[in-house]
């Protein structure tokens, strides 16, 4: 790799750690390419994605950057996970990680916030975007439907007191 090369690297990789909702640091020592693949396709079905970089170029690259604190997490075989939202990493890592005991997680920032292990794993538990999303959706249709259950039911009642009377006349 030439010097042109590794100062594109450099530059991606600080785009990465600039505008990711959440990084994660992990060693995949002894993973198999079918498992990395696996791993890489799981991420995508999220919007989130894998990256084996560097360490030094890595370092580099987190110079001045929100999430500099995982630099000390930067030895050996690394892997990074990222994504936008800010809980999507964290799940693949953490799904992928129970599955497959080589993906070791070491740790991770979210913006400028460092996690230890048990802060990606409390990350990765946390609703999605689209979860919330969902669940705030429910909510705030629910008290419409509700509106509209009890506007109707009075109605039907009506209807069936008219009726009954009606019987009874009959």
């Amino acid at each position: 790799m030439d010097r042109a090369q590794k100062e594109q690297l450099v530059e991606d990789l600080g785009q990465i750690f600039e505008s990711s909702g959440v990084v994660v640091v992990a060693h995949y020592e002894g993973l198999t390419v079918a498992e990395m693949q696996d791993l890489r396709a799981r991420a995508r079905e999220v919007d989130a994605s894998v990256r084996v970089a560097k360490n030094k170029l890595a370092k580099i690259a987190l110079e001045g950057k929100p999430c500099a604190s995982i630099a000390d997490h930067l030895t050996g075989m690394t892997v990074l996970t990222y994504s936008e939202d800010p809980v999507a990493a964290a799940k693949v890592a953490q799904g992928f990680a129970k599955d497959n005991e080589k993906l070791v997680i070491l740790g991770g920032a979210m913006g400028e916030t460092e996690l230890d292990v048990a802060g990606v794993k409390a990350v990765s538990e946390m609703p999605s975007r689209e979860e919330l999303i969902s669940s705030i959706v429910g909510c705030i249709g629910a008290p419409a439907s509700n509106i509209a259950g009890a506007i109707g039911a009075p109605a039907s009642n009506i209807a069936s007191v008219l009726s009954t009377i009606e019987e009874k006349a009959a």
